[in-house]
Formats: C-alpha cells, sequence, structure tokens
C-alpha cells in the first residue's frame, strides 16, 4: 500500500495556518507532527486523528472510527480516530478536527528514551558459546 502523498499535501496546506506539519513514514503510511506534536496518521487510504479519552466523545458523536489492527489473531485499537468526511474538502473543518487531535497529542505521555546499547559488558554479565 503506498502513500497517499496528496492527502499530506492537503493536510499541509489546510494546517499551515495553525503551524508546520511534517511526516515521518513507517508501514505504508505516515505520521503527521504538527510543530513536533503528533497529531495524525495517514494509512489505510485514510487520515486517522489522534484521540484520547478527553476527546473521545467528540469522535463518537461524530461517528468517527477507532483504528484498529490485528496483531497476534487479536484485535486491538489505537488511540486514533478515522477523519470525518469534511475534512477531505474543507480546511477549515480539517484545522477544528486537527486541532482536536493536537490537543490530545499534547496530553499524550511523553514516550521513554530507548536504552542504547554501549557494547560494554555489565559486570557479572556472563558470555556463552
Amino acid at each position: 500500500m503506498a502513500l497517499d502523498t496528496g492527502l499530506v499535501d492537503w493536510v499541509t496546506e489546510a494546517m499551515a495556518p495553525v503551524g508546520t506539519v511534517t511526516m515521518r513514514r513507517m508501514m505504508g503510511g505516515a505520521t503527521l507532527y504538527l510543530d513536533g506534536i503528533v497529531f495524525a496518521i495517514v494509512g489505510r487510504e485514510a487520515l486517522w486523528f489522534k484521540a484520547d479519552a478527553e476527546s473521545d466523545a467528540a469522535w463518537d458523536a461524530a461517528g468517527c472510527a477507532r483504528f484498529t489492527v490485528e496483531m497476534n489473531g487479536e484485535l486491538k485499537s489505537m488511540n486514533y480516530r478515522r477523519a470525518p468526511d469534511d475534512v477531505y474538502d474543507d480546511a477549515d473543518a480539517l484545522r477544528e478536527w486537527g486541532g482536536l487531535a493536537v490537543a490530545a497529542g499534547l496530553r499524550a505521555p511523553p514516550k521513554k528514551a530507548k536504552a542504547k546499547k554501549s557494547g560494554v559488558k555489565k559486570a557479572g554479565a556472563r558470555t556463552t558459546r
């Protein structure tokens, strides 16, 4: 599945009055950031906005489905909601829903930094051959 760069361009253009949109490609799609804050993903030929417990009621009222993925035979949902249809052709609607997603991104706990492998053995560590 190829990344819909036209959709990314549209989001970038529509959100320009609010901030700068950047992206990071991943697994056939992309994660979108507004001034460094994760606020959306593009994948499955759709735009998915960041959500959380505080914003769920608004997404539910608009009928926006949760992003789900099958992992190990189990269906899991992620904190993203499918964008309402009007965001694809109405910049004001995109900014409104995008703002809700940015707020959820700001409330998200910071990611823990991954420990770097130094190549130095810890004291008492054994090696097996």
